[in-house]
């Protein structure tokens, strides 16, 4: 399950408080708003399972993400006690296991990032490249055309490079149809629509039903 709190209806707050719903059913990742710091430390103590961080255009931002998601000595993330912990009562046991545990997922969605993506898939302690079909389409001027032949050689340049260097893949598709292909290809982390899509559309074959003659 994916929260995000860039575009979603989701802030920290609410994150943290789906995250006590869903509790250890399902993991959870949560997609920050940026790859500051802060907004990385704020979803790993809340008790995200990972990461998802947009808009991850070079090797060197990429970089920069893994070690805030490590403690040291492998990374930066900052000590603290928060529900991640179990507000103190784990500590030792959860620090002892985060690095290992926590899922780095960076997002290739701007053409930047696929000029890069080479570099990208060799950063250490990344877990998974996430694409973005939709905002990578508009950074190569055409917003909203995934199926645009430019775009689809974009997104296979990426499928390619993180094939290669043995990274994951994700991607997000709007349908159960779109993720088969996907599942094919050799993506294993898939977005498929949201929330509010989903709610969109039973409202609406709820309301066609209705106006259906008996």
């Amino acid at each position: 399950l994916i929260l995000d709190t860039e575009h979603g209806p989701y802030g920290p707050l609410e994150a943290q408080r789906a995250l006590q719903a869903v509790g250890r059913r399902c993991p959870c990742v949560v997609r920050v708003p940026a790859s500051d710091d802060v907004w990385i430390k704020k979803a790993l103590d809340i008790g995200a399972a990972g990461v998802l961080v947009p808009m991850v255009n070079t090797a060197a931002v990429a970089a920069h993400v893994a070690r805030a998601c490590k403690y040291a000595p492998a990374g930066t993330r900052g000590m603290g006690l928060a529900r991640a912990h179990s507000y103190g009562a784990g500590f030792e046991g959860y620090v002892a296991q985060a690095n290992d545990r926590v899922a780095v997922i960076v997002q290739a969605e701007h053409i930047e990032a696929v000029e890069n993506i080479e570099a990208i898939v060799r950063v250490p302690g990344l877990d998974a490249i996430f694409v973005g079909p939709y905002d990578l389409s508009a950074s190569m001027g055409k917003p909203g055309q995934v199926s645009d032949p430019d775009v689809q050689a974009a997104i296979r340049r990426v499928r390619d490079a993180a094939l290669a260097a043995g990274t994951r893949l994700g991607i997000y598709c709007s349908d159960a149809k779109a993720a088969r292909g996907f599942l094919r290809q050799g993506y294993t982390l898939i977005g498929m629509s949201t929330d509010l899509n989903y709610l969109a559309q039973a409202a609406g074959d709820a309301l066609a039903a209705a106006k259906q003659k008996a």
